[in-house]
């Protein structure tokens, strides 16, 4: 197992790509911490986590709410103790609110900055200092290939994870000498429940047929699931990944195909 003995926390732990990449670390033999917002899917998780036989903690929150990051943090460190995987995966998707730039609420832009950009820094905050002790460490982000292009009507998601990529190149510069990677996993259209309302809104706009979007959304003909990205998480999480920091990898189906 590639990740015996380690603990993940993992915010949108419950849901989508986060789950995915949950249940994929417990698979390795990683203890999971999860946030999510929903009790019956954490229940949910905890129960599919443990039944892996290895630990599992959970807590509801709102990290779009002040002062939950400290909250979750000490929780779920009190309950698993050291964090030796950090994977930020909760977000605000594109489909939030779709707009252009001068419809935009400033509240909105604020609040989805605040929960894909700040929430991600304040926990890589939380976790550098055992990591840093330890000598060892892995931090990933899950951006977005709308972190390296604009995403229409999508102006603060895209900015949100432009930012995101700036916070991990920065930071994998900073502590790449004391054994912690940072890296960033950038997702095409994933089947999920925001990109299928993501999905719908385009064809809306473009007066096309889903189908014909989801087809045309991606050289392959189709969008991804989230059973395709969960293992790039894991190699990411794991030794054979140690040579590997900075990157922002593209998992897009064909979209960008560059670096």
């Amino acid at each position: 197992m590639k990740l015996q003995n380690k603990t993940a926390f993992i915010t949108g732990a419950t849901k989508g790509l986060g789950r995915a990449i949950a249940l994929a670390f417990a698979k390795e033999g990683a203890h999971i911490a999860g946030t999510g917002r929903n009790e019956e899917e954490l229940a949910s998780l905890k129960t599919e986590v443990e039944g892996l036989g290895v630990r599992c903690a959970t807590v509801r929150a709102d990290l779009s709410k002040s002062g939950e990051v400290h909250r979750v943090w000490d929780v779920l460190v009190g309950e698993l103790g050291d964090i030796h995987i950090l994977l930020n995966n909760a977000g605000i998707g594109s489909s939030s609110n779709p707009r252009p730039v001068e419809c935009y609420n400033d509240a909105f832009w604020e609040m989805l900055l605040y929960v894909n950009l700040t929430v991600p820094y304040l926990l890589c905050k939380k976790a550098l200092p055992g990591m840093m002790e330890r000598r060892h460490g892995r931090i990933i982000q899950i951006s977005s290939i709308s972190g390296k292009v604009g995403a229409f009507h999508g102006a603060a998601y895209s900015a949100s994870k432009h930012g995101l990529l700036g916070l991990s190149r920065s930071l994998a510069v900073e502590v790449a000498a004391k054994g912690i990677t940072v890296n960033a996993i950038c997702p095409g259209p994933v089947k999920t429940l925001i990109n299928d309302r993501r999905v719908a809104y385009d064809a809306q706009r473009l007066g096309k047929d889903l189908k014909e979007v989801e087809r045309t959304s991606t050289p392959l003909g189709r969008r991804l699931v989230v059973a395709e990205v969960a293992p790039l998480a894991v190699y990411l999480a794991s030794e054979d990944s140690a040579a590997m920091t900075g990157q922002a990898l593209n998992i897009d189906g064909g979209i960008l195909m560059t670096g």
